[in-house]
């Protein structure tokens, strides 16, 4: 097949947009078919489309947390099973390309209307192919020659992997949304290698069963896993529309140029920070079980356009669930790089790691071995992970990086069973807080933050699906850091429970405020309580409470670190 010669820089553009928006559109599906507030109010979703290596081509504007570490749940689909026409490949393991229990990934591939894959179709281009792969110490991300079965049936690899991840309200386990205080993985809920939950397009049944015996609220999980893979099969439809009109050659081609752009890009802002070696240390509360904070410590070194993350020196895997896996780690790192490149002018393609090393101690709480407990790391581990980074970050380039941010997700569940109809319910959300201010401007107030792009769940839609009611929220007026540039609010969120249920919290920066940078004051802790008959008590920021009807609980969440040494006034 002749190769093409060069590409042209409006067409690559076109390529960008048609593929995002493939990814966009998926996301559009699942919200609007799920059934769960936590994905069709609070959109805690992404989905992303894949070349036939498995490299990562495009991604909808969703969740940092999951479009980082998707790759590493798509390789590891790939290695484990034969993904031929129709099938779709489920999974959810935290030590084989998952995050956390609840986050459930389906992986599907595109194959065109006869079967056939890249050999199938050609076109008028090159199929894809390339160095970009994401690196930790002991794993690589698989290479694409190492994707593709020895043994599979179908004559051809797929043209593309579609591929999506949904935050699913309760997975099993010990406590009503699978986000308690387990101390390993085995008490977090139902954990899914990657399976086949669909083979030539008929669901299996025999998997859908065995998920849904294990879960609370059948019938919205199984709702949610149906609008997922309808989600895969709107992407699978739209990519086959470019193949039509342009050739599989030619799409294939222009992949594999928007990640070769895309590392260019990487290394070129990599190149625009001064060489040396940068450090910095950071801490999480305490891991919920333990006495004494979770220390992070991170060593970035840059050179000759690369740079090596090595978390050396970061506390062991610990008792309680903050551990985070290796895709975690990645994720936040790939995070940082991206908003240094600017995640509006970038492809987010495989091509952004391609520049950087991430080195991970096999064992520590930055990547946790099996069976360590995993829920917190998703959440919580992982923005740490970015408090750090972009704290040595800081001591390069002091005029870009923000203050920290609240550093939480404020993880919320309440769950049991509505006594008024019998049916089981399980509420998850994450709250808000307050966005670390900028070199040049303030912080926002009462956003999500970093990691996480979801939403806080209208009070309308919470108190429609669940025995609920939203009795306080409002921004935490000065809880944000002073400086010349203050730091976002947080917020005060009470909710009160109608029912007898189990609530869990698994929360951060309740001691270590988010810090201020270059004289910025921190922004304030968070704090916690349940009210009971009109009583405030303290509750801790990991941990379970039971409550009564009428109860309810308060959370106050962080405010963002302000920047600069000017203090502006109260007003």
């Amino acid at each position: 097949m002749k190769k093409l010669k060069g590409f042209d820089p409006t067409t690559l553009e076109i390529y960008r947009a048609l593929y995002t928006s493939v990814a966009e559109e998926m996301g559009l599906t699942l919200r609007r078919t799920a059934h769960s507030p936590n994905i069709k109010e609070r959109r805690d979703y992404s989905c992303a489309v894949f070349d036939s290596g498995g490299r990562v081509i495009a991604q909808g504007d969703h969740m940092p947390v999951h479009l980082g570490s998707m790759p590493l749940a798509v390789a590891a689909a790939l290695r484990r099973t034969t993904i031929g026409p129709g099938d779709v490949v489920v999974l959810n393991d935290p030590f084989a390309g998952g995050t956390h229990l609840p986050d459930v990934t389906l992986v599907a591939s595109v194959f065109d209307a006869g079967g056939r894959g890249e050999e199938g179709k050609r076109g008028k281009g090159k199929t894809a192919s390339g160095r970009g792969r994401s690196r930790i110490k002991g794993h690589a991300a698989l290479a694409p020659s190492q994707t593709s079965s020895p043994l599979s049936p179908f004559p051809s690899s797929p043209l593309f992997y579609v591929a999506n991840r949904a935050h699913h309200a309760d997975i099993g386990g010990a406590t009503p949304g699978s986000m308690g205080m387990a101390t390993d993985v085995y008490g977090e809920g139902l954990r899914i290698p990657p399976v086949h939950l669909v083979r030539g397009g008929r669901v299996v049944g025999d998997v859908m069963r065995l998920v849904m015996a294990n879960v609370r609220v059948e019938r919205e999980r199984r709702a949610d896993f149906e609008a997922q893979i309808g989600s895969l099969k709107t992407g699978a439809a739209r990519l086959l529309e470019i193949v039509e009109r342009a050739g599989a050659g030619e799409a294939a081609e222009y992949a594999r140029h928007l990640i070769d752009y895309s590392a260019r890009m990487m290394r070129a802002t990599i190149e625009a920070i001064p060489e040396g070696v940068y450090e910095a240390v950071d801490a999480l509360d305490s891991d919920g079980v333990s006495e004494g904070e979770v220390l992070l410590r991170v060593r970035v070194e840059v050179k000759g356009g690369r740079a090596v993350v090595d978390f050396e020196g970061s506390a062991p895997q610990v008792a309680g669930p903050l551990n985070a896996v290796e895709a975690i780690t990645v994720s936040a790192v790939a995070y940082v790089f991206r908003c240094l490149v600017g995640a509006e002018e970038v492809p987010a393609s495989a091509g952004l790691m391609e520049p950087i090393e991430v080195i991970a101690p096999k064992g520590s709480v930055t990547n946790a071995e099996h069976p360590a407990s995993v829920a917190g790391g998703n959440v919580e581990t992982s923005q740490r992970i970015v408090d750090v980074l972009f704290k040595a970050l800081a001591r390069a380039l002091p005029g870009r990086i923000p203050a920290a941010s609240q550093g939480t997700m404020n993880n919320l569940t309440i769950g049991g069973t509505d006594t008024r109809d019998g049916r089981e319910f399980a509420y998850y959300e994450t709250v808000a807080g307050g966005m670390g201010a900028r070199p040049a401007v303030d912080g926002v107030s009462g956003v999500h933050t970093h990691m996480t792009n979801s939403l806080n769940t209208p009070a309308e839609a919470l108190e429609y699906a669940y025995p609920l009611r939203v009795r306080e929220y409002r921004l935490r007026r000065g809880s944000g850091g002073r400086g010349a540039r203050r730091g976002g609010d947080g917020v005060v969120r009470e909710i009160e429970t109608l029912v007898p249920a189990r609530m869990s919290l698994l929360a951060d920066r309740r001691a270590r405020a988010p810090y201020g940078l270059e004289g910025g004051e921190d922004g304030k802790a968070g704090r916690d309580r349940v009210v009971r008959g009109g009583r405030a008590r303290k509750i801790e920021a990991k941990g379970s409470t039971e409550l009564r009807p009428g109860d309810r609980v308060r959370i106050e969440t962080p405010g963002g670190g302000g920047h600069g040494k000017k203090v502006i006034s109260d007003e």
